[in-house]
């Protein structure tokens, strides 16, 4: 049986099908799943009534080798679920209460990263960008990646050849080809994915800086010539959408703002040609984002 991952789940989907005695130590497991972790197997049987070797037999039967390794997995199971267990709020169901919750959720963490910012990080990653011949900007998962596919978006139309990937193994082959005057770019909010630091490891190698946006003190900060440091909490209301995402964005298009104007003439013919070549889809000569 492959390894379970996700316990809680597995107990629910077996529920009612464990033979007798073993159904009788999932009720109380699923019963007490906040204290569970702390109890030992004689325990758990007792508050079962049952042996302690039928819990072993309930162990195995879930998909675990035996009892330690189901208290281990139940631990870290329970440790990040229960989060997403209780009864949701009732505060914010009306609209205008979560326009202001979420709205305000975002204000407070935009002016939070803009203490934290470091001037000198932001200026030396203005600079390298500026002076790139090639701009690739990695992210993994939901939220980095779509940072990593904006500052693209951002950076391209300033005249530098820009992209971005989020498969680990793109990743690690485009910055193979990284050289001299090529930067890497990488984002996310918690500086550990393997899949960043190999690609950041190996653009270095062949001469190519590197920069990261990301949390301070991770991994991926180390690893970069250049760490934009920040550290935004997560909300405790697990239906808002994270926030952090957005004060990335923020700080790319700081970046982007920084590097066009080391570049003006260049940044201005460029834009203006991406306006041109719009125009003739819209028919609006009128001032509006590029490339909405």
């Amino acid at each position: 049986m492959a390894a379970v991952i996700d316990i809680i789940s597995q107990l629910r989907k077996m529920n009612g099908a464990f033979p007798k005695r073993e159904q009788r130590v999932a009720d109380f497991v699923l019963s007490n799943l906040k204290n569970i972790a702390f109890l030992r197997q004689a325990e758990i049987a007792e508050g079962a009534d049952v042996s302690v070797a039928t819990v072993n037999r309930f162990c195995v039967t879930l998909g675990c080798e035996g009892f330690q390794d189901f208290k281990i997995r139940l631990a870290q199971n329970v440790a990040v679920s229960l989060q997403y267990m209780g009864d949701p709020a009732s505060d914010a169901s009306e609209t205008h209460q979560l326009v202001g919750q979420v709205f305000g959720a975002l204000v407070d963490s935009l002016n939070l990263a803009r203490t934290q910012l470091d001037s000198g990080a932001i200026e030396r990653a203005i600079d390298v960008l500026a002076k790139s011949k090639r701009i690739t900007f990695i992210g993994v998962g939901g939220g980095s990646a779509n940072v990593a596919r904006e500052g693209a978006f951002r950076f391209f139309r300033l005249g530098i050849p820009a992209d971005a990937h989020a498969d680990g193994y793109l990743q690690r082959m485009v910055a193979s080809t990284f050289e001299a005057g090529d930067v890497i770019f990488a984002i996310s909010a918690s500086g550990q994915p393997a899949e960043l630091l190999d690609s950041v490891a190996i653009a270095r190698q062949y001469g190519a800086q590197t920069i990261s946006l990301t949390k301070s003190g991770s991994p991926l900060s180390e690893a970069t010539e250049v760490s934009i440091e920040i550290d935004v909490p997560e909300d405790q209301d697990i239906y808002k959408p994270t926030a952090s995402r957005l004060v990335f964005i923020a700080i790319i298009d700081v970046l982007a703002a920084g590097t066009a104007r080391k570049r003006p003439k260049r940044v201005q013919e460029y834009l203006r040609r991406i306006r041109t070549s719009l125009t003739p889809l819209s028919g609006d000569t009128g001032p509006k984002p590029i490339g909405d």
